[in-house]
């Protein structure tokens, strides 16, 4: 039996456990999360009788390995498109149609994090939530790994890692590592230079429907203060009828700017912002809000495939959208379906 550690419990780990599983490798998985929930940034919330996704927005049907994961091998109870389309807004705001609809824009009823539940509920996996992981250890004349919790728990040993978190998030864990390896230190430097977009999000929550054309709006010009909105009561059971539910995410320059200001006065500026734009200026005064900052929200490099197949030489693997190519859901989706069947090939 093959004894793998998983470091976080994202969308791309989940697919390459549930790989795995299927393919029929006779493993033993461990799986660390640090947080409470499961999903990564495909993460749900709810509030009463609210369901809104926080963090991506929806998975769409861009990839057909995806789209076959999701309609057939996973039970499609709960899965839900929200089919009106994406209009753009530009650097004053003013709103146009003009984009696709980028196909199915799915969700579940129960929110994104279904995605991870359902895969890992197909598995024999162990997770462990809100255990972050502090220090990876290597025996090099044993070839395993071990993982040191910030509570000083020690996982493993492990004959295979798998690691999961942002760039950033793995370069410095590595950076760390008892692990005295040329691939650490190419994989420290690759994952370093993999540069992302950082995102502050307000959720605005009305107690009136609005009378609008689309799902979502994005700025195409990336110019505006505010890069999407989008509309949660789109989703068949996220949202009471004739109510309202606004997810609107700043872009990368006001997000880095007002990432640590106050929360309130963040929201109130959105606020402000999404009333401009949808040209309502009821969304000024939402009666409850959320909000979410994503220090790490949208890799825009790709891993070079160099620096993650000498790591994997060595068994530790790295996954997720950035290593992918694309900050995108069905991304890191794809992107660990496709772990999961080398790993299991290599096994």
């Amino acid at each position: 039996m093959t004894r793998i550690g998983v470091i976080g419990a994202g969308a791309a780990s989940a697919a390459a456990v549930f790989q795995l599983a299927t393919s029929g490798v006779d493993a033993e998985v461990t799986v660390l999360e640090k947080s409470g929930g499961l999903c990564g940034r495909a993460a749900t919330r709810r509030h009463e009788a609210l369901t809104y996704d926080y963090g991506a927005n929806y998975v769409k049907s861009a990839d057909d390995r995806v789209v076959d994961l999701l309609t057939e091998r996973l039970d499609d109870e709960g899965l839900v498109d929200a089919s009106e389309p994406i209009y753009t807004f530009d650097a004053e705001g003013d709103v146009s149609p003009g984009r696709d609809a980028d196909d199915h824009k799915w969700s579940y009823e129960a929110g994104l994090t279904q995605i991870a539940k359902r895969l890992f509920g197909r598995t024999d996996a162990t997770v462990h939530r809100r255990t972050r992981v502090e220090t990876i250890g290597h025996d090099a004349e044993a070839e395993t790994w071990s993982l040191v919790d910030t509570d000083g728990d020690r996982h493993g040993p492990f004959d295979v890692l798998l690691a999961n978190p942002p760039a950033p998030q793995t370069a410095e864990l590595l950076e760390t590592a008892e692990w005295d390896s040329p691939a650490r230190e190419r994989l420290v430097d690759a994952a370093s230079d993999v540069s992302y977009r950082t995102i502050w999000t307000a959720v605005l929550h009305y107690e009136f429907p609005l009378d609008v054309p689309y799902y979502g709006l994005v700025d195409t010009t990336k110019e505006h203060a505010v890069g999407w909105i989008s509309r949660e009561e789109c989703k068949a059971g996220h949202v009471p009828d004739g109510e309202s539910l606004l997810i609107v995410q700043a872009n990368h320059e006001w997000s880095v700017e007002h990432y640590d200001d106050d929360p309130d006065e963040n929201v109130d500026r959105l606020a402000d912002h999404a009333a401009d734009i949808v040209g309502d200026d009821r969304l000024r005064d939402p009666d409850w809000t959320d909000n979410q900052g994503w220090r790490y929200a949208l890799p825009e490099d790709e891993l070079p495939t160099a620096a993650r197949e000498a790591a994997e030489e060595e068994g530790l693997w790295v996954l997720g959208d950035w290593v992918g190519g694309e900050a995108r859901l069905h991304t890191a989706l794809r992107n660990g379906l496709e772990t999961g069947d080398r790993l299991a090939d290599r096994l």
